[in-house]
């Protein structure tokens, strides 16, 4: 291969630091997205032992017209945004990297009297703390295993019935260690994890002078390990969902802006959806992606209060409910809004923002076509929608849409915005199915309450699992003499 002059040049400026990089084939286009300990080394190694190289790399060389990257604070840390970036972007050459199947996420049961630290593959609409997703399965494990040094935490669920080793290696915390002490370490991981170390130091360091102050010596001497610990992590440990590539550099985002010709850089993105079965059970989703990342905290979702199978009226219900009053007062408002649905849908949406004076930039996203779907600029309602009696009448705009390649890094950040959006509807539609069903048909067992309920439902999936499942398999859930009554009630 014959390196250009100017990448030649390129490459003698790789700094010695981790970060994430980024090749680009003669159109500009990212082919290829890596994370190095040290960029210098691992950069310039492409273009060396021509000889050892496979046949992927060989290729993935070959098409190399320029490199970019960003540093980072630590290998750690490039592993996350290498993650997100590769999800973005879904570089050709990054292809075992493409399949949610291999993204792993850190996942917390905040709500737990005993919160326990474990991986999944998919996040679920729970109330437990996620954080991801991640690539490197492995490499987040040894992340995890240094801080769980520092803040012993609970992996098994069946906690203290399981083996003393970690406990003893001071791994776990000390059977019998109250609820509120426990979960005092685990607010500190989440602190951490969410990259407020300088807070944890600090809360540590007065933890540590109270207990001095109370006389408390041994107590300030685990502060004072934690603390040490905490220094000889270094920048070893970075989590936290700030993203520091510069988003100027962002191609989707800077697309998305040009392409829709959107006023700025599209910070924060709101994306609804619909979700219900023939009527019933109806809700809708808000998700939000904040600099082209999922903002799970920033997630709501809405219980509709009109009946009926009427996806544009709910659309419009949601988007009422959205912009008024607390709402908008407590949420702000997005720079872009992204509907799951075709004109009805969108045209909805708009005569709701048009009544209510909000002016944001919002576009349809259309399965069957994946047409991106505008108002057509400068042009105004020709009629508003309205209700007659429940029906809703759609409203008229004068649209146009927007056709993008599947290649196209601006349409595959839309399309994960609205499979979102999709996803999360569906998940609290079922949520709310299945407690109705629950309901019905668990109600009448004496001794099973809205808990136990909850309970069998989340553990077999449906009432329908519930009694397909034997005496044994629900004992393990909600015990022996419980499940005994289920089993002579549920067939």
């Amino acid at each position: 291969m014959v390196i250009s002059q100017a990448l030649q040049d390129k490459l003698k400026t790789l700094p010695a630091e981790p970060g994430v990089y980024f090749h680009k084939d003669a159109q500009g286009k990212i082919i290829y997205i890596g994370k190095a300990a040290v960029l210098k080394n691992r950069v310039k190694s492409y273009f060396q032992n021509t000889k050892l190289r496979d046949p992927k790399t060989a290729i993935l060389v070959e098409n190399i017209a320029d490199t970019e990257w960003v540093t980072v604070g630590s290998e750690v840390e490039a592993l996350f945004l290498e993650s997100e970036l590769i999800k973005r972007y879904r570089p050709k050459f990054n292809i075992d990297l493409k399949d949610d199947k291999h993204f792993i996420y850190i996942k917390i049961t905040t709500e737990d009297a005993y919160p326990v630290v474990s991986y999944v593959r998919r996040p679920m609409d729970d109330k437990s703390t996620y954080f991801g997703p991640f690539t490197a399965t492995d490499t987040v494990k040894r992340a995890m295993k240094l801080l769980r040094r520092v803040f012993p935490y609970i992996s098994d669920p069946n906690w203290p019935h399981v083996s003393p080793l970690n406990y003893q290696l001071g791994l776990t915390p000390a059977p019998g260690t109250p609820s509120a002490d426990y979960k005092k370490t685990v607010r500190k991981l989440l602190m951490y994890l969410q990259g407020e170390e300088g807070k944890v130091v600090t809360e540590i360091q007065k933890d540590m002078a109270k207990a001095a102050k109370t006389k408390n010596y041994e107590a300030a001497a685990r502060y004072r390990d934690q603390l040490r610990d905490l220094g000889a992590l270094g920048k070893q440990m970075i989590f936290g969902d700030e993203e520091l590539f510069d988003l100027s550099r962002d191609q989707a985002l800077v697309g998305l802006a040009e392409r829709l010709n959107l006023p700025g850089l599209p910070r924060r993105i709101e994306a609804y959806d619909i979700s219900h079965m023939q009527g019933s059970d109806n809700v809708a989703s808000m998700v939000v992606f904040s600099d082209g990342v999922s903002d799970r905290d920033q997630y709501r979702h809405f219980k509709m209060r009109l009946p009926g199978n009427n996806d544009f009226a709910h659309m419009a219900e949601v988007i009422r409910r959205r912009f008024s009053g607390k709402n908008l007062v407590d949420w702000g408002k997005p720079d872009l809004l992204l509907i799951d649905g075709g004109k009805g849908q969108l045209g909805a949406a708009l005569a709701v923002m048009d009544e209510l004076g909000i002016q944001i930039p919002a576009f349809g996203l259309a399965k069957r076509e994946e047409e991106i779907i505008r108002r057509r600029p400068g042009t105004t309602a020709l009629s508003r929608g309205h209700y007659e009696g429940e029906a809703w009448v759609v409203a008229n705009y004068d649209f146009e849409i927007i056709l993008l390649p599947p290649t196209s890094h601006v349409l595959q950040l839309l399309q994960r915005v609205r499979d979102e959006a999709h996803r999360f509807a569906v998940t609290y539609h079922t949520l709310l199915r299945g407690k109705r069903q629950t309901k019905s048909q668990l109600d009448e067992v004496p001794g099973v309450g809205p808990s136990t309920r909850t309970r069998l439902v989340k553990a077999f999936g449906s009432v329908r699992g519930v009694a397909q499942a034997s005496e044994e398999e629900i004992a393990q859930i909600i015990g022996p003499a419980k499940a005994k009554i289920i089993k002579e009630h549920i067939t």
